[in-house]
């Protein structure tokens, strides 16, 4: 089976793209759809944040897509830590062929990658990774199982981008009250902050390292 990954520099799934390649006997790793000229049976699409042209599409086989929720419900961005955040700790994957629409494609299988509640950002992302490539090496090894997927029904929900103002604390709550949006905020790139008396603070949070 031909096979290719396509990913987005600086996204989650890049630190995991080499060792997820070598586990599909080295699939060709992309950063750049326009980048593909050659077909493929499967093009994994995993932590893509452009458009993929239709023809690209046309010229293969499979185009996967994994999406952290139980489609239709949940479309759209950052659906893991949405959920997170409305403090649900059992999240549905869902793999589902690509196609023009926004998450519309029908689905090739759905599974459940259950959460502590106490998991961070960083740890969130290592078991997304890993959720989405157990998901698609079982597609690889029981093909014959998924090739017929299944069209989505049910009614659609959507999630917005999320942006770094909403990793803003609310001063008037407790810590606890606003620990599932500590957990997803990102120390680097999106911390957790909060504004009083016209100033701006930057809180960080991680794991204390003797626990």
């Amino acid at each position: 089976m031909n096979i290719a990954l396509l990913t987005s520099r600086g996204q989650w799934l890049e630190n995991y793209i080499e060792q997820f390649s070598k586990k599909l006997d080295g699939a060709s790793i992309y950063y750049s759809h326009k980048d593909i000229e050659d077909k493929y049976d499967v093009l994994f699409l995993l932590g893509y944040n452009q458009l993929v042209d239709k023809d690209l599409l046309n010229n293969n086989k499979h185009n996967i897509v994994i999406h952290e929720s139980n489609l239709p419900k949940g479309k759209g961005w950052a659906p893991l830590f949405w959920q997170v955040l409305e403090g649900k700790n059992e999240i549905f994957f869902t793999m589902f062929e690509a196609d023009s629409g926004f998450d519309s494609g029908d689905i090739y299988m759905q599974d459940i990658l259950k959460l502590n509640g106490y998991e961070l950002n960083e740890t969130l992302r290592k078991k997304q990774a890993n959720k989405t490539i157990e998901m698609c090496l079982e597609f690889v090894k029981n093909y014959s199982k998924y090739i017929i997927p299944i069209e989505q029904t049910g009614r659609e929900s959507y999630y917005r981008k999320r942006n770094a103002q909403d990793s803003q604390l609310d001063i008037n709550k407790t810590i606890k009250q606003q620990f599932n949006l500590l957990r997803i905020v990102n120390n680097d790139q999106y911390p957790a902050f909060f504004e009083i008396n016209g100033h701006k603070y930057t809180l960080k949070i991680e794991h204390d390292k003797n626990e």
